[in-house]
């Protein structure tokens, strides 16, 4: 099995190169990695000592954020390593304060496992829920290196728990303790007799209730919003703006306006969308030369942003969930205290059963039940306070994460 696991790792690598040669996105990736060794050795003296996160992407950062900014402040001589695999984490947060060294991680293959740590030798490596990569967690074991993983989630039909799992299952014995979401996830650890295992809740409450403490005003939004009815649609995918566009352009007026954050930023897919809308459409690149507060939708072309926009909302819709693309994070609004929407696929998000089973949090089918639903809140005002303070009070109940996280640290 690690036969032929590292030979689909070898054959990955030649794939992606040939991708590149058409996709950008790969391209990132397959040239970034290129550089990783160098960069980590012009930055890293052996009499430095290191500390490594690991996230697949943006969204395992942003779960991660908390933890690593607490590490942070335990250990303050430390330099701090950083590590994607995606572009899309890699190219938003290279730049963060949350590190010191920020690079993509080499392919999961034995050499690049032992050169990375020759290089880094940390002291404690924390990964992030999901991407776990054998060879380098091997290594890691093989040197006694304290590692972590945090925020884990895991499902019957994941490769851990197959027959034909064996190599991913033992690389979860390199991580000294695991941290899940849920009992079910403590559950299915047992069963492959992995008993370090604390229920520790989902870090993301933890980052989005810090949100509430940081500045979240943005003049531009304050100037377009008005006294109306602000409707935030964030992280939308074209099956989403399918079935928004219609209730957009019946509906945006003085009195209620939409607030657009496209996933896809790129030119085409704006255009597009706009050529949908009926209604007078203000874009983030073109905010300086209009009078923001005369149109009814502001689509946010740019990325960082979306976060603090959600705090002008009156009533949110997430995307994602529409299509099969992956639901976007419903707790960034909900913090807000804020009835939140969403599509229909999301059964691999325990956290969207939760938010709809304590009633702040509403699945819609089609246009129809968007329309419904988007109607009722829009006209009761008491409906919309009371359905919002139930998504705040439910993230408050389930903060506290960190707390534990940190406490196994300075043991």
């Amino acid at each position: 099995m690690s036969f032929l696991y590292n030979t689909l790792i070898s054959i990955t690598s030649f794939v992606l190169k040939g991708i590149a040669l058409f996709n950008e996105k790969i391209k990132s990736g397959v040239v970034g990695r290129k550089q990783t060794l160098n960069t980590l050795q012009n930055n890293i003296n052996k009499t430095d000592s290191c500390i490594w996160f690991h996230c697949a992407s943006l969204g395992e950062y942003e779960q991660g954020l908390p933890v690593f900014k607490e590490v942070r402040k335990q250990y303050p001589k430390h330099k701090i390593v950083l590590s994607f695999f995606s572009p899309s984490g890699y190219e938003v947060r290279k730049n963060t304060d949350a590190a010191d060294i920020v690079v993509y991680i080499p392919l999961d293959t034995k050499g690049n496992a032992k050169k990375f740590l020759d290089i880094v030798n940390p002291e404690l490596t924390v990964f992030v829920k999901y991407d776990i990569w054998p060879n380098f967690l091997n290594e890691l074991k093989s040197r006694n290196k304290k590692a972590i993983l945090i925020a884990a989630l895991f499902r019957p039909k994941q490769s851990y728990f197959k027959f034909y799992g064996k190599q991913f299952r033992n690389a979860l014995f390199a991580f000294d303790h695991i941290f899940v979401q849920n009992e079910s996830s403590k559950q299915l650890l047992k069963q492959i007799n992995y008993h370090n295992v604390t229920v520790s809740g989902d870090t993301r409450f933890d980052r989005v209730f810090n949100q509430l403490e940081q500045n979240n005003n943005l003049d531009f939004i304050k100037e377009f919003k008005q006294d109306s009815i602000c409707i935030v649609a964030g992280s939308t995918w074209p099956d989403d703006e399918q079935v928004l566009v219609d209730f957009i352009n019946q509906n945006a007026s003085e009195k209620i306006k939409f607030i657009i954050a496209p996933h896809n930023i790129k030119t085409t897919q704006i255009n597009k969308l706009k050529g949908q809308l009926k209604v007078s459409t203000v874009q983030f690149s073109e905010k300086e030369d209009q009078n923001l507060k005369e149109h009814q939708v502001f689509i946010l072309d740019t990325i960082g942003l979306l976060s603090k926009v959600y705090h002008y909302a009156d009533i949110a819709y997430v995307g994602g969930a529409m299509g099969n693309t992956g639901l976007h994070n419903t707790l960034e609004p909900a913090v807000f205290g804020i009835p939140v929407i969403i599509g229909k696929n999301y059964k691999k998000f325990p956290e969207a059963y939760d938010l709809i089973a304590n009633g702040g949090m509403f699945s819609i089918k089609n246009k129809e039940e968007l329309n419904k639903t988007l109607s009722e809140l829009v006209q009761n005002e008491e409906k919309r306070r009371e359905i919002g303070l139930r998504n705040l009070n439910f993230i408050k109940k389930n903060t506290g994460s960190v707390i534990q996280i940190m406490d196994f640290l300075r043991r």
